[in-house]
Formats: structure tokens, C-alpha cells, sequence
């Protein structure tokens, strides 16, 4: 049986048009329709539930060995008094370790001299109950430290923050695409692209300058966490729909 030419040829049209629909993207097949663009913030709030704590002891002394032994028979007493309460090896590590000269300046011309030796020995404590925060500062200070440089707050997870953070982002986009199609007389039709950037959440960080030296009996340390924010922002495309 023969099928008509005006069929086949009715037959490839419908093939050939089909399939460059098949081959244009989302976006492609938009391109040539009005669009609006928004931009949407949101935050969330997070209480923290980890710190960490940087515990220093600096010694001074004539030589440098003997400002090591020094430093390092108190930072031993701290290290064995943090394990007491419970903290373990992979909560405890060394940042910073120093020996630097004491020089002094003569304003008369002579050489500088050297009167001694000061060596720092700084270690990161990371706790994982706020409740030991304050124990382990107090404790740390009575065994020895003279420096505890900082105190920071984090939240060990906070995946249910961040996404609280985008939906609120997305609707506030969501509402200003709409207030502007309406002012232009149409509305939003389908969504195009969106796109999100979510800064890290960055520790809450308490400043500490802290000197065990000469202090009587002193009551435990208040500790306030407070909570952090997490912020997120969604840049989103929308098909502009004009209305009759």
C-alpha cells in the first residue's frame, strides 16, 4: 500500500519540529519571554552547643631552659587536669609554641642586650558540654595558665538551621517577584532558575584576657553562649506572565 506524499511529508515535519523541541533547554526555550529577577535574605537562629577554649601558659626566666621547664611543668599540671575531667586526647592539641629572646634597648647607642627568655606554650581545648566550659577555664587558671586568648561558641550541626535560613529566603524572593509582576500589570509564571549562597557559620567568638597570677579563692567563671545566626541568600528567575 502507498501512503500519500502529502502524508509523509506532514509526517517528517512533525518529526523534525519535535525534536529541536527535545534539544532546547529550559532555558533556552524562555530566552525570548519576559523574566523577573529577585532577591531574597533569611536567617535562622542556632544555639551553640561545642566551644573551644585556648589555654596559654607563658614563662619568663633568665635562660631559655629554664623558662622551658617552667612552662612545661605547668602546662603538664593543665593537660592532667583537663583528662581529669573528662576530656580526651583528640579534644586536646597544641597550637602554638614559642622561645623568644627579652631584649633591651639602651637609648644611649650601646648594643641591645638579651635579659632573658619568655616561651609560650598555647593548647585548643575543645568541649563538647557547655557545662564544662567555666570548670575548664577555673581549672586551668588554678594549675598554672596566664593567657586564655579566646573562647569560642559553635553548634555541632546545624543543617536544620541553614535550610530554615533558605526557605525563609526563597518566599521573601518569592513575595518581591510577585509584587513586581503585579505592578507591571502580569504575574510570575514558572520558575526558571534559582541560586543560593550560604556563608559558613562562623563560631561566636568571646575575647578573653585572662591572668591567674596573684589571684586569691575567685568564684567560678559565668559563661553566657547566647546563640548564633545563619544567614542565607537565594537569587531566583521567574517567567513573567502579562496579563489580559
Amino acid at each position: 500500500m502507498q501512503v500519500p506524499f502529502r502524508m509523509v511529508a506532514a509526517l517528517c515535519l512533525t518529526l523534525s519540529a519535535t525534536s529541536r523541541g527535545l534539544a532546547q533547554s529550559p532555558a533556552s526555550m524562555t530566552a525570548g519571554q519576559p523574566q523577573i529577577a529577585a532577591t531574597g535574605e533569611g536567617e535562622s537562629r542556632i544555639s551553640p552547643d561545642r566551644a573551644t577554649i585556648y589555654v596559654g601558659v607563658q614563662s619568663r626566666a633568665s635562660t631559655a631552659a629554664a623558662a622551658a621547664s617552667d612552662n612545661a611543668r605547668r602546662q603538664k599540671a593543665i593537660l592532667d587536669t583537663l583528662r581529669a575531667l573528662g576530656l580526651g586526647s583528640d579534644q586536646l592539641s597544641a597550637m602554638n609554641y614559642n622561645v623568644t629572646p627579652d631584649i633591651q634597648y639602651d637609648r644611649s647607642g650601646s648594643p641591645p642586650k638579651v635579659t632573658g627568655y619568655t616561651v609560650t606554650n598555647t593548647v585548643r581545648a575543645e568541649i563538647r558540654k557547655l557545662d564544662d566550659v567555666a570548670r575548664v577555664i577555673d581549672a586551668s587558671l588554678a594549675k598554672g595558665a596566664n593567657q586564655i586568648s579566646s573562647l569560642e561558641f559553635y553548634a555541632s550541626n546545624s543543617d536544620e538551621a541553614r535550610r530554615n535560613a533558605l526557605a525563609t529566603a526563597v518566599a521573601k524572593a518569592r513575595a518581591d517577584a510577585d509584587a513586581i509582576a503585579r505592578a507591571a500589570g502580569g504575574s510570575i509564571g514558572a520558575l526558571i532558575e534559582a541560586t543560593t549562597s550560604t556563608p559558613p557559620v562562623r563560631p561566636f567568638e568571646v575575647a578573653m584576657r585572662t591572668a591567674a597570677v596573684g589571684i586569691p579563692q575567685v568564684p567560678p567563671t559565668p559563661i553566657e553562649p547566647g546563640q548564633q545566626t545563619v544567614h542565607a541568600l537565594v537569587i531566583a528567575r521567574w517567567v513573567f506572565v502579562p496579563g489580559r
